[in-house]
């Protein structure tokens, strides 16, 4: 079994910094990428930034964050940050984690989330 446990969201005034953490732990032949989604209260999840896993890690972001968020990885520890700078009350949503891991035998890759923790950026 793959489980995906998120940590370091909370509130925070807008312009402040916010460091996310996803640690992936379980029966994990190997990851081959992970990335961090959003949603907020009427919208649909999002993607907000991705990482592969393979070589020095391969990114892309939304256009909304980029400038302001990286993305990065341990593989050792099999954990993904975000770290989040300058940020907007209209950054507010419920940060989601998600990996393409395989597992299992025979091995296959699945998707897995985390359980998501809540972002509050206001004053």
């Amino acid at each position: 079994q793959v489980q995906l446990v998120e940590s370091g969201g909370g509130l925070v005034q807008p312009g402040g910094s916010l460091r996310l953490s996803c640690a992936a732990s379980g029966s994990i032949f190997t990851i081959n990428a992970m990335g961090w989604y959003r949603q907020a209260p009427g919208n649909q999840r999002e993607l907000v930034a991705r990482i592969t896993w393979w070589g020095g890690g391969s990114t892309n972001y939304a256009n909304s964050v980029k400038g302001r968020f990286t993305i990065s990885r341990d593989n050792a520890k099999k954990t993904m940050y975000l770290q989040m700078n300058s940020l907007k009350p209209e950054d507010t949503a419920v940060y989601y984690c998600q990996a393409d891991i395989y597992s299992g035998d025979p091995i296959r890759v699945d998707s897995y989330w985390g359980q998501g923790t809540q972002v509050t950026v206001s004053s």
